[in-house]
């Protein structure tokens, strides 16, 4: 059993339409979810499959962490998949300051988090004091530097050039993977 706690907010993602989302992730998991809309806390019962009861919470910290329910059910059919989570507080000093730095993140009419998202195969979410990323191992790592050279004050294009270079070495090594 595993508990998560996650805002307030975001207990109705979890649900979803009539129940639909917790369903889902039920079905798809085999683990049973005892959501408390009051406390915030999720609890994840395991099912007959560990593994997939596992991945249901990675499913429910993804909800909590901002992503739309449909992009963290992939948890269920990647096993490669990873939730990696950036406390931005840790290194803005102020409200104000962690405004900016979000803003920074997500760019202009949110085109640096799209470009990062496209370039490099993830998805991101900005949400509260955290910054969230879910993708592969590799990929995850890539977006954590393009995001750390953002809070440390890199111009955008630099980032995108880092991406870019980045971008065609994964792509270099899945070729080389066949």
């Amino acid at each position: 059993m595993t508990h998560i706690k996650i805002p307030q907010d975001r207990i109705g993602a979890v649900i979803g339409p009539k129940g639909r989302v917790k369903e889902l992730i039920e079905r798809k998991s085999t683990a049973t979810l005892d959501i408390g809309s009051e406390s915030g806390v999720v609890e994840v019962i395991q099912g007959d499959d560990p593994i997939a009861s596992m991945r249901a919470a990675d499913v429910v910290q993804a909800i909590g962490r901002g992503f739309n329910p449909d992009k963290a059910i992939e948890f269920l059919d990647d096993d490669m998949l990873m939730l990696d989570v950036m406390d931005l507080s840790q290194v803005a000093n102020t409200p104000k300051e962690l405004l900016r730095l979000k803003g920074r993140i997500i760019g202009k009419g949110g085109k640096t988090r799209e470009i990062a998202e496209t370039m490099i195969g993830v998805k991101i979410s900005i949400y509260g004091k955290t910054a969230s990323v879910i993708g592969h191992p590799d990929q995850n790592h890539i977006i954590r530097t393009a995001i750390e050279m953002l809070i440390n004050g890199s111009n955008h294009g630099s980032v995108y050039s880092f991406l870019e270079k980045k971008r065609n070495e994964l792509l270099r090594s899945q070729l080389n993977s066949y």
